[in-house]
């Protein structure tokens, strides 16, 4: 079978957020699926199948990090949404069932590919005793999110805090279900981006992410409250970068941002098959 890495929330290869997109005719075990996404070791890797029509979702959905599934990705949705337009497997909006609800997809003409995602509630919380000393600058608030994103979304004073980081990844790891997303404003209004993040997830085996689609959920209504205004553009600062523009609407946060396909090949292993045994 045909799998794919895809560099998502960026306009060229090797930079954005890496993603095994594998489309299938159903999903096999879990095991199986875990073992693939272990293999490409990219921060998710994508499961899709086509369902029946008349339904309400067009593909189901399923992603994995190396170490477990997680409920809720952007890039890897993104990617996945990039590889269905381009071999022409779908065409317009495509409508995806997932753990986190029903997401949706659509592609522009000018190769853009925007995700309708539910809006993570935000919830106001005192900073946690031992989080700043976790992450290595001092904490302005913290907010908790939604149970599908289950981060802290952590405010720091400026966007040369947020670059300068090197956490103590197994402090973090204490913190919160998934992980911390730190974030400030951005140095210089002029600059292409409003806000600036870095996402740390140690607890689904990802120290940090490149660049984090289901963290705008969150940064949206955060920024979007802090800046007057529903349309923003964050810039994740991690070593590969990528950019995210975000439009809240409510209860939805649109994820707008490219992808780029760098490897196309063949899966030799069919599922089913067992792992090696007794290989050094």
């Amino acid at each position: 079978m045909r799998i794919r890495i895809v560099d998502a929330f960026t306009d060229r290869p090797f930079a954005g957020n890496p993603a095994g997109v594998l489309l299938l005719d159903a999903f096999p075990a879990d095991a199986w699926l875990q073992d693939v996404a272990r293999e490409v070791n990219h921060a998710e890797t994508a499961f899709a199948h086509p369902l029946p029509p008349g339904g309400d979702a067009d593909w189901a959905l399923r992603w994995f990090t190396p170490a477990t599934e997680v409920d809720m990705c952007g890039h890897a949705t993104l990617a996945t949404a990039h590889v269905l337009h381009t071999t022409n497997a779908a065409t317009g909006t495509v409508r995806f069932a997932a753990r986190c609800g029903i997401l949706t997809a659509t592609a522009a003409a000018d190769g853009t590919v925007t995700l309708d995602f539910p809006t993570s509630d935000l919830v106001a919380e005192p900073v946690p005793a031992g989080l700043a000393e976790a992450l290595g600058a001092p904490v302005l608030s913290v907010h908790n999110t939604s149970a599908h994103v289950g981060d802290l979304v952590v405010e720091l004073r400026d966007e040369a805090a947020v670059r300068g980081l090197a956490p103590d990844f197994r402090a973090l790891g204490r913190h919160s279900k998934r992980g911390i997303i730190a974030t400030a404003p951005a140095a210089d209004g002029a600059c292409g981006h409003d806000y600036v993040s870095r996402c740390f997830f140690p607890n689904v085996g990802i120290d940090e992410d490149p660049v984090t689609g289901s963290a705008h959920t969150a940064l949206a209504p955060f920024w979007s409250a802090r800046l007057g205004r529903d349309e923003l553009t964050g810039l994740q600062a991690s070593a590969r970068s990528g950019l995210v523009h975000t439009e809240l609407r409510g209860e939805r946060t649109l994820l707008t941002g490219r992808a780029v396909t760098v490897i196309d090949g063949e899966l030799l292993t069919a599922p089913g098959t067992a792992a090696p045994q007794g290989d050094a």
